[in-house]
């Protein structure tokens, strides 16, 4: 019995919330993960994860058991890396994911000066305005905005960003400036990918939450597309803070409603290995929190 497999196969179990994501992580077949888990209980003589056919949980014995288990192969993979010096070249592939503008404008930097750091690396970067699910789709950080769901993924906040709302200043010299969120309802709203034809904005009203519910009058599948709409003089829209930076700096936007803004959304690195990550991995996340926390726009 090869006790570290067997371990490295849990902590996978664990991660992936099942069998089969445990199965393609480890690029082994489901059953040899089913019988890696049995034969581990019955060494150990009590049941470590709990399955039912649609979800695996941990038991507290197991909860307890694979904490032991991250800081046994965590120590072995540090006492491996510093044998064969793996910790001054860090090598492979790294996978990464981040929204698309947020990426465009802060991640990409990030990524060209790790790769001419250390050339033995190659990146693949996931550009999306959705939720990759890190274990099924093998990435190995991923930045993202807004509150984290409860998850076994490791998370590093590194800043914030504001929800704003804004216009062309030749949107609101027409219309009119709204002064509270009621005032809202009286102008043409630009909203992205709403597949309902409502929606609700949420703002802070003498530190109460109030919600707005609002009928766009133009719903878009990409935040660029409603930038530009809102830049070109139709309606207004409400955008984070680093997607409209650069027009609000140019004059080509004007926020309104600021004093009725929600809490900043934070910003957070998430990966899923914590210590035991490839060296390559935690490379990368050591420049990407000291680059992102440095950034005045994002705190």
């Amino acid at each position: 019995m090869d006790r570290f497999h067997l371990m490295n196969v849990l902590v996978a179990v664990v991660d992936a919330q099942g069998f089969a994501g445990a199965a393609r992580k480890l690029a082994i077949s489901p059953p040899a993960v089913t019988r890696a888990v049995n034969e581990l209980e019955a060494h150990l003589g009590l049941r470590l994860l709990t399955r039912t056919t649609r979800t695996v949980r941990v038991t507290d014995a197991g909860e307890r058991y694979v904490q032991d288990c991250r800081r046994i192969l965590a120590e072995m993979a540090e006492a491996d890396e510093s044998v064969t010096g793996q910790h001054r070249a860090p090598r492979g592939r790294l996978t990464l994911t981040a929204p698309v503008l947020f990426g465009c404008k802060f991640v990409t930097p990030i990524v060209r000066e790790y790769l001419e750091r250390y050339p033995e690396v190659n990146a693949s970067c996931m550009f999306l305005d959705r939720v990759v699910n890190m274990v099924d789709e093998g990435v190995d950080v991923a930045i993202r905005i807004g509150e984290l769901p409860d998850s076994s993924m490791q998370a590093i906040r590194v800043g914030q960003v504001r929800r704003v709302v804004c216009a062309s200043p030749a949107y609101l010299k027409e219309q009119g400036i709204p002064l509270t969120p009621v005032d809202l309802h009286r102008h043409a709203i630009v909203s992205t990918s709403s597949l309902a034809p409502h929606l609700e904005w949420r703002f802070l009203q003498d530190g109460a939450p109030l919600s707005v519910r609002l009928q766009p009058r133009m719903s878009t599948t990409t935040n660029d597309s409603a930038i530009a709409a809102v830049v070109g003089g139709f309606g207004l829209t409400r955008r984070l803070s680093y997607q409209v930076a650069e027009d609000l700096r140019a004059r080509r936007l004007k926020t309104v409603l600021a004093d009725y803004e929600p809490e900043p959304v934070p910003i957070h690195v998430v990966h899923r290995e914590g210590r035991q990550a490839a060296q390559r991995v935690r490379a990368f996340i050591d420049l990407a929190v000291e680059r992102l926390r440095s950034d005045s726009s994002l705190n």
